[in-house]
């Protein structure tokens, strides 16, 4: 329509423009791709855009009342609630495994399209950023590292949700060869892999935290998205065993000296300062914390987008006393996995540091007692503040050190035994939280452990340490076994295939893929849903 509007235009202008003349006019909408990238600002451009959307952009995408795309997963393990699911009822079908094409098109259409658009931008990125005039082979180089490291993420994104999907490596220039079928889930690892190899070793990413380098993809950040890949490719479904690729990964991170975990404030005589504790100083967010445990920060701020996390840090109903329209609880943790938590030693569990469920009015004093609610996304200023409308800078970790700390543990263990080294990272994350035991009494604990009760201790710190950071259900699949908690933060893990959820439901093989959405099935016809679907 807009072309033929153009064309009248220039009739009318009395310009002299024959049909022919008109019709060889290449569209900006089907524009060779090459004409963009004419000069380095347009390279940075293409990959500047990466960081918005993909797969980070499933922790900014969602609202208040159905909580961010990124956690769908822990709806689907049935350990987290959103007491607003009734407006998204793509959440209950999750929860209660009644999920299907087309009664949950609108959230898996949101994963496939999402990251098919990052993957497309990618490609395009890489295919033309070498012939880009004026960069120079070591801007090159990091843009391409930059690129294919958010296209390995995405295809991590899709290979996890919905098994074998088509791998597309090129640009769309022309609508030839549009629909594909599906690749192998090998293949897409494969690719993962090679880019990610690449993003690591050969593309000359800054060796220090994205926060000090401007939030821009580092090698450290690199290195824990290729751990995790490794680790999740070694369990269920592909069972390739990749252990020692993940540790070598993890180590790299380890040893790039980036990073490094958040300590407790202590009194003189080693009392701990509750409100300047850890868990309080990652809140707090200063920049130093976030520097040192965000090895992939979600980077928010007023410039470019407002977080929406403190919303969830409080029920509807204290709404009134927020700076917030709307607060929900669209992220609640259910009794089933608050009682992962040992109650009386974790710090995580005290009031107000890693959850909170109390509120005390500043004009009356009265105290209004709530559901456990996430108080790492808690920020004073945002929901009490002068901000107006109320809004927040708070940043979240799509990966942490504390991650990359127990994926180190898990795939050493796993390739090695249970050394010194993966019961010194465990060890890490397990004292910071058991602040009143010591470092010495940890690791004794889990040193004569076999690699198998070795790994479970691993499992259970990684729902406890990870809950904010959306890892359950993909832990849950990866693992194929579901966490039972027995009592003073004990955890079993029974088989997840015919075990009940926390809603009455039963995990079926079925539900270790998504389907496709039906959205996609209708437009492509090479694709083939997931079975039993």
């Amino acid at each position: 329509m807009h072309y033929i509007k153009l064309a009248a235009l220039l009739l009318l202008g009395g310009m002299s423009y024959s049909c022919s003349d008109f019709l060889e006019e290449e569209p900006r909408s089907e524009a060779s791709l090459n004409q963009f990238f004419t000069e380095p600002a347009h390279a940075e451009n293409a990959v500047n855009a990466l960081y918005r959307d993909g797969a980070p952009g499933l922790w900014i995408n969602g609202g208040v009342y159905n909580g961010r795309d990124i956690m769908y997963g822990p709806y689907l393990s049935g350990f987290f609630e959103n007491n607003y699911k009734g407006q998204y009822a793509y959440i209950g079908f999750a929860q209660q495994l009644q999920l299907n094409a087309i009664n949950s098109n609108s959230i898996l259409n949101t994963y496939w399209s999402q990251m098919y658009r990052e993957i497309s931008r990618a490609n395009n990125a890489i295919k033309y950023i070498p012939t880009t005039e004026g960069l120079s082979d070591t801007q090159v180089n990091r843009l391409l590292g930059e690129a294919r490291f958010f296209r390995a993420w995405a295809y991590f994104v899709l290979v996890r949700m919905f098994g074998d999907v088509p791998m597309i490596t090129e640009p769309y220039e022309s609508t030839a060869d549009i629909y594909r079928p599906r690749n192998s889930a090998d293949d897409i690892y494969a690719l993962i892999v090679q880019d990610l190899d690449f993003a690591v070793n050969s593309a000359g990413l800054a060796n220090q935290n994205m926060v000090t380098n401007g939030y821009r993809v580092s090698r450290p950040a690199a290195a824990a998205l290729l751990a995790d890949v490794q680790l999740t490719r070694s369990g269920f479904p592909q069972q390739n065993d990749n252990y020692a690729a993940a540790a070598t990964a993890a180590r790299l991170v380890i040893n790039s000296d980036a990073h490094s975990l958040v300590q407790n404030a202590v009194t003189s005589t080693g009392q701990l300062i509750p409100a300047n504790s850890a868990y309080n100083k990652i809140r707090q967010q200063a920049p130093e914390a976030i520097a040192q445990e965000f090895v992939y920060p979600i980077e928010f701020t007023l410039a470019i987008a407002g977080s929406g996390y403190a919303a969830y840090t409080y029920p509807v109903t204290l709404t009134n006393k927020t700076k917030y329209s709307i607060t929900n609880q669209a992220y609640e943790p259910r009794d089933q996995f608050i009682a992962m938590y040992d109650a009386s030693e974790d710090l995580r569990m005290q009031n107000k540091q890693f959850w909170h469920r109390t509120f005390v009015d500043p004009q009356t004093g009265d105290t209004t007692t709530f559901r456990w609610q996430p108080y790492l996304w808690h920020d004073d200023g945002a929901l009490f503040g002068t901000a107006n409308p109320a809004n927040s800078e708070l940043e979240v970790a799509a990966y942490s050190y504390p991650e990359v700390l127990l994926i180190a543990a898990e795939a050493i263990a796993r390739s090695e035994g249970v050394t010194a080294e993966a019961v010194g990272y465990l060890t890490q994350v397990r004292s910071r939280a058991y602040w009143m035991q010591t470092a010495d009494e940890i690791s004794g604990s889990l040193s004569g452990l076999s690699v198998q009760e070795f790994v479970e201790e691993v499992w259970a710190e990684r729902n406890r340490e990870l809950a904010l950071n959306f890892k359950i259900w993909f832990d849950m699949i990866r693992t194929r076994k579901y966490p039972e908690a027995v009592g003073n933060g004990e955890i079993n893990f029974a088989d997840l295939i015919g075990h009940e959820s926390t809603w009455g439901s039963t995990f079926q093989e079925k539900h270790l893929l998504l389907p496709l959405p039906d959205q996609e099935l209708q437009r492509n016809g090479e694709l083939v849903q997931n079975p039993d679907y």
